[in-house]
């Protein structure tokens, strides 16, 4: 039985990803806690990590 995540646990394993530097992953995990709770600090950490993807990759990042 699959066992559903709560948006704290989403943003949870986002924050682990993001540590690995695994970018895409984190932004998943952190959508998906969004999603659960529009009001989750995962809204800050996506956008941060958007905003340091958008600067270093301004060529092959386009949110």
């Amino acid at each position: 039985m699959e066992q559903t995540l709560t948006a704290r646990q989403w943003y949870e394993k986002g924050n682990s990803y993001s540590r690995k530097g695994d970018w895409q992953n984190a932004i998943e995990c952190y959508m998906e806690s969004i999603e659960l709770d529009a009001d989750s600090p995962a809204v800050e950490a996506k956008a941060m990590i958007e905003g340091i993807l958008n600067f270093y990759n301004k060529d092959a990042y386009n949110p």
